[in-house]
């Protein structure tokens, strides 16, 4: 397993090393020795399972308290996954990384507490597995409006169209009038 840190330090590229052979393949999507090792110490304490059609734009999603750090990965098809930093007192505060996670390449992205996170399918149809380290709270449920020009995400949105979102994503706060933490 190889765990690599983004252009924002404290998000992480996990490539795991995969076993292949004629029966299929096999590899170890999380082992504690080796998260420590590279610094993530996390305790997960719930599974999130997304499927969503090509076009949804799932995000930017984060909780104000009882914030979450999430090992991301996409099972089936492919999403571009995005993690910005929220965290008012960080170097890299408003910025964001975004990464492709695919059934195929079966890479995962650890985006610690302090950060939004959302993804954008590029397959027909993908399925996202998110473990996270404390329970969904929804009054603590903020959302980061996907398109806020002072964050900049370029999400790979093909010219003229429109992602698919939910009314809440729609509504979310720009960075200059969002919650952030302290």
């Amino acid at each position: 397993m190889q765990i690599t840190p983004t252009d924002i330090p404290e998000v992480m590229l996990v490539e795991p090393q995969v076993y292949e052979d004629p029966r299929g393949f096999f590899f170890e999507s999380y082992n504690l020795r080796r998260f420590e090792q590279a610094g993530i110490k996390a305790a997960f304490v719930q599974d999130n399972h997304s499927g969503s059609r090509r076009g949804v734009l799932r995000g930017l999603h984060y909780q104000i308290r009882q914030a979450q750090g999430k090992l991301v990965r996409a099972v089936v098809g492919e999403v571009f996954d995005v993690a910005v930093d929220l965290r008012r007192g960080s170097a890299t505060f408003g910025r964001w990384v975004g990464v492709t996670l695919s059934a195929e390449n079966m890479h995962m992205l650890w985006v610690p507490p302090g950060f939004a996170h959302g993804f954008y399918v590029l397959s027909d149809w993908a399925e996202v597995l998110y473990k996270v380290t404390d329970f969904y709270a929804a009054q603590w449920e903020r959302t980061l409006i996907w398109n806020d020009p002072d964050v900049g995400v370029q999400w790979p949105i093909p010219p003229g169209q429109a992602p698919i979102l939910s009314e809440k994503d729609a509504r979310g706060a720009a960075l200059t009038e969002a919650e952030v933490f302290e």
